[in-house]
């Protein structure tokens, strides 16, 4: 590979930085989203695109459920630190294999139905988690989450639409037992927050439009409730 030399010497650093340190990999569920369905890849860096703008600047960030990560350096590059908990094993131990030292980020198992996350953040987010967790568990999911948020503190917090359901696909109709309208995350935010903003999402286009057109949403919290 050092050998090789490509037409345009602008483009030779790609050469070099493979010989020096090889390729890099998209995780456990990247990896099969680029196989399977690979326009799925845009709509899921775009979510992270949105949250790494909106928490942009924050001090120490916690993501719930992070999977295999793969997004996850998107906010990185926004704040000062950030701190990825997921409860599968398998996907922290992917993650932790893949990591590099450029972009080196605590990655832990945790459980959140089984109590906060220790330690202090200034913003937390999760995104295609809520979804996941069943509607009695909600409430106890979302105290656990935002528990170790300082009261200046946003949470962002994102799922697939109730109304994209009849459109999904059956691998993720299998695991969507609490999908939500926007009016609904909307109001169980504000449970947690006294102000709360929800945008629309499609394909990769985040918006302000009619929530029951919208495939994705999303929930920003500010001023933590007592």
């Amino acid at each position: 590979m050092e050998n090789l030399k490509t037409k345009e010497a602008q483009y030779q650093v790609c050469v070099e930085a493979a010989s020096e340190r090889g390729y890099e990999t998209l995780g456990l569920r990247g990896s099969e989203s680029w196989y399977q369905d690979p326009k799925h890849i845009v709509f899921r860096l775009s979510r992270y695109k949105f949250v790494s703008k909106m928490l942009s600047g924050r001090k120490h960030v916690l993501e719930v459920g992070c999977g295999d990560a793969f997004g996850t350096r998107i906010v990185q590059a926004e704040v000062g630190k950030l701190t990825a908990i997921d409860f599968d094993p398998v996907f922290i131990a992917d993650v932790n294999d893949r990591m590099v030292d450029r972009w080196r980020f605590e990655a832990k198992t945790h459980d959140m139905l089984d109590g906060p996350v220790p330690g202090n953040f200034d913003a937390v987010y999760s995104l295609d988690v809520l979804e996941h967790i069943d509607p009695a568990s909600e409430r106890l999911f979302l105290k656990n989450a935002f528990g170790s948020l300082d009261v200046n503190g946003a949470a962002v917090i994102g799922l697939p639409s109730l109304e994209s359901q009849p459109y999904a696909s059956p691998q993720s109709k299998a695991g969507h037992v609490n999908c939500k309208s926007g009016p609904e995350l909307k109001r169980l935010m504000e449970e947690y927050f006294h102000n709360v903003f929800l945008f629309s999402m499609n394909d990769e286009v985040v918006h302000t439009g009619f929530h029951k057109m919208a495939n994705y949403v999303f929930a920003i919290g500010a001023g933590k409730r007592a």
